[in-house]
């Protein structure tokens, strides 16, 4: 090889350009078709709009005339809302895992933080989308059913009501998308959110009631019992501080410690 083909091919390689970044915009969008490519990411999906109807219709059945308000139907449809949403947050982020699709993920975007932001994005995404269709299905059945019992329309949720109910539902998700990061693993994330939503407060009632200390602090300590306020609204400064409190010890900290986890554990 001649000196001239030499320094010819060396200045083509200190030419060649650097492939841009792959844009965050690109990744969120991956990340949310990927919660809805498979038939049960799908499906989990339509559930919110099923659940979301079958709630309105239940409420347009069996409420008494005198309860047909808007409270009624959004409280019937934020049932299933406090349990699908978190699983949609869960199965975002232990799909990695349980279907072996990390090394390819984590492959094509090496920092594992961006991908994790990424799906952070899009679960908000699908949460706020979610919620809107659930208020907006409620609100439907409040005319409707208010039409079909010839009573007055009753809009009892005011604005700052709602902004609290969709905080609550999207704190809600949250404590699902820590527990999906924490414990990578879809049947084990799910089964310990059910534990922390049903039965885990059933045994803090039963010890607030029998132990007078763990009564008087229950708010600080007591993630459920403190956002359970916000679908009440008019929280107090001090009950807005229970929240704040009981989310570091319940979401801040246990979602700290699971990134770490992500960004050092070896992917299979």
């Amino acid at each position: 090889m001649s000196t001239a083909t030499l320094a010819a091919e060396v200045a083509t390689v200190r030419t060649r350009t650097v492939p841009a970044r792959i844009p965050t915009r690109r990744i969120v969008g991956v990340e949310l078709r990927k919660m809805f490519d498979t038939r049960s990411g799908f499906w989990l999906m339509m559930s919110v709009a099923i659940a979301a109807l079958l709630a309105t219709a239940a409420t347009l059945l069996f409420a008494p005339k005198d309860e047909l308000t808007y409270g009624s139907f959004a409280g019937a449809i934020g049932v299933p809302m406090t349990i699908i949403l978190p699983m949609i947050a869960v199965l975002a982020v232990t799909s990695e895992w349980s279907q072996r699709t990390g090394l390819t993920t984590f492959t094509l975007v090496p920092h594992r933080g961006r991908v994790i932001g990424a799906k952070l994005a899009g679960t908000l995404v699908v949460g706020v989308v979610s919620i809107a269709i659930a208020f907006a299905v409620g609100a439907v059945g409040n005319v409707v059913g208010s039409a079909i019992a010839v009573v007055p329309t009753t809009w009892d949720i005011s604005l700052g009501n709602a902004v609290t109910i969709f905080l609550g539902d999207a704190l809600g998700m949250m404590v699902g998308f820590m527990l999906g990061v924490l414990i990578r693993n879809s049947p084990g994330a799910i089964v310990a959110y059910f534990v922390y939503a049903l039965v885990l407060p059933a045994l803090l009632e039963a010890l607030s009631a029998y132990q007078q200390w763990f009564h008087d602090i229950r708010g600080w300590v007591d993630f459920n019992y403190a956002t359970s306020f916000l679908y009440d609204g008019g929280l107090s400064a001090t009950q807005w501080a229970h929240v704040v409190v009981s989310a570091l010890i319940w979401l801040v900290i246990p979602l700290a410690v699971g990134l770490r986890l992500v960004l050092r554990s070896e992917v299979k």
